[in-house]
């Protein structure tokens, strides 16, 4: 009996090291990722909304192993009065973490293109107004434009699922989301938007 107990108590010991082990990699399973996700505790006090098509399991990882960037893009989401702050670049951590804040109209859907990125991941979200976007998984688009360093950009073809966003609403795009903002959902009317790029772990 006491064999079985010590044999039990290690067992518990050796999954509870491996589940923190794994976690301190970012190796998320779906329910674990979903569970994080939904304590919504990452948001530091931002009064917004994730959008459910949030890869959670990418979130979790990028998010656990660069922890302090995303915090320091929420805190600033938390901090600032988004109604009121200017058109423009922020820095919020070096060429870590930046912010650029455009009132634009929305536009027609061909003139907007798919896209992704490798070394930065967007995260998008409507202050005011309502934009259209689109997101499919990278490997099911079609490169139209090769990937530029420089720019961080590739532009593809794809068939994807395309969402309405008002405001307070958040997307996050990350390398493996090929994607497509700035869509008008009718009436081509100005979207304020807020989108902070964080660098991909």
């Amino acid at each position: 009996m006491k064999k079985t107990f010590i044999f039990s108590a290690l067992l518990l010991l050796f999954i509870s090291v491996q589940s923190f082990a794994q976690n301190a990699e970012g190796n998320f399973t779906k329910h674990q990722a979903k569970k994080w996700f939904n304590k919504k505790e990452w948001l530091n006090g931002a009064n917004l909304h994730p959008h459910n098509s949030i890869n959670k399991q990418a979130f979790a990882r990028q998010y656990l192993l660069n922890k302090n960037y995303w915090n320091k893009a929420f805190v600033f989401l938390a901090t600032h009065n988004l109604d009121s702050l200017p058109k423009g670049k922020y820095v919020i951590d070096g060429d870590n973490v930046t912010a650029s804040v455009t009132a634009d109209s929305s536009k027609d859907f061909e003139n907007t293109k798919w896209e992704s990125h490798r070394k930065f991941i967007d995260l998008q979200c409507i202050i005011s107004g309502e934009e259209k976007m689109g997101i499919s998984p990278v490997e099911k688009a079609t490169v139209t434009k090769e990937y530029d360093d420089k720019r961080d950009v590739a532009n593809y073809t794809a068939e994807g699922k395309f969402y309405v966003a008002g405001a307070r609403t958040f997307f996050i795009f990350f390398p493996s989301d090929v994607h497509r903002p700035n869509i008008t959902p009718g009436g081509n009317k100005v979207v304020k938007k807020i989108v902070i790029k964080i660098r991909v772990a």
